[in-house]
């Protein structure tokens, strides 16, 4: 049996920047269909950079940064939870893409 931290920290920071990427992904596209960024911290970092997806990226490596730290710290199952609700979130952009798309 493999011990419950090595399978926590064995995986969660690859999770966590597949995770960001598809949020990426799926902010980028309700930005293309006219749906504002809800988090007040990626909206303000997309108004001030010189372009919005830079400002979205300047966000995304931040955070990597953070997840790295937790990882660093052996806070793997503080990233562990994150991880859950960055893919919640995730699925939440999704349906909701769909949904304005079938309108």
């Amino acid at each position: 049996m493999v011990p419950t931290h090595t399978l926590f920290q064995s995986g969660s920071f690859v999770q966590f920047a597949y995770l960001q990427a598809l949020d990426l992904l799926s902010t980028t596209a309700f930005l293309l269909n006219g749906v504002a960024e809800a988090n007040p911290m990626v909206r303000w970092s997309m108004a001030v950079a010189p372009n919005p997806i830079g400002g979205l990226i300047a966000i995304k490596i931040a955070a990597l940064g953070l997840a790295f730290w937790c990882l660093r710290m052996g806070r793997d199952r503080l990233l562990f939870k994150i991880n859950i609700f960055f893919a919640g979130l995730v699925a939440w952009n999704l349906i909701c893409l769909i949904i304005s798309s079938h309108r």
